[in-house]
């Protein structure tokens, strides 16, 4: 997928550009180390009830990024830029990292409940679900904006866009499709936390829903 018109500030803020850069060190030290130091078994979220579960694993798993491939750290850091970088503008570097970090670990929570009530055992790397909360929460504020999506020559509103990418991991995460190795769990926690912070954010101040 790869959409985009200039929307506001155009900024490239300082939280975003770190988080990025961090994922793409993360990424490469996997690459070089796994075979040494497992960094991706270290910092991966493990179900909480499984023996290699660690607390902090519910922070670094966000971080961390299929290293056999650079698509899907590609995906992150790119939707990450393009929606990120006008959330930042808008809130403040502190405000943003707050947010990112708090759906990030909605999207954890909501990833070992479902896992702890399914006996999973699977492992969860990536920034996916602070990402979708990111997503949301642009398209809370923006949902008119209009997005060019790949292969779709007309654009389309934020708010269908982002719908859309939500009801799909609602799909997938119910339908369980074999093979299907997305945490769309994850995906939706950190969804959820967004749109939560956004409403709480600017209950008392609607002139910020743009």
């Amino acid at each position: 997928m790869s959409y985009f018109q200039q929307v506001r500030n155009n900024n490239f803020p300082p939280v975003v550009k770190n988080i990025i850069i961090i994922n793409v060190i993360v990424w490469i030290a996997q690459i070089a180390l796994d075979r040494t130091y497992n960094i991706t078994g270290k910092i991966g979220l493990y179900p909480i009830d499984f023996a290699l579960f660690k607390p902090y694993q519910v922070a670094t798993h966000m971080f961390a990024h299929e290293p056999s491939g650079p698509f899907h750290l590609i995906f992150n850091m790119f939707n990450l830029f393009i929606f990120g970088r006008i959330l930042e503008n808008i809130w403040g570097g502190k405000r943003f990292l707050i947010f990112y970090f708090l759906c990030g670990i909605g999207a954890a929570a909501c990833h070992l409940i479902v896992e702890h009530i399914n006996g999973d055992i699977s492992m969860a790397i990536g920034a996916s679900g602070a990402v979708m909360g990111v997503m949301v929460a642009f398209a809370t504020l923006f949902p008119n904006t209009p997005l060019m999506l790949m292969f779709v020559p007309v654009p389309i509103k934020a708010k269908w866009v982002i719908l859309a990418l939500v009801l799909i991991d609602l799909f997938g995460g119910v339908a369980s499709i074999e093979g299907d190795n997305i945490a769309h769990f994850a995906h939706l926690g950190g969804a959820v936390t967004g749109f939560i912070i956004v409403l709480i954010w600017n209950k008392t101040n609607r002139k910020t829903l743009y």
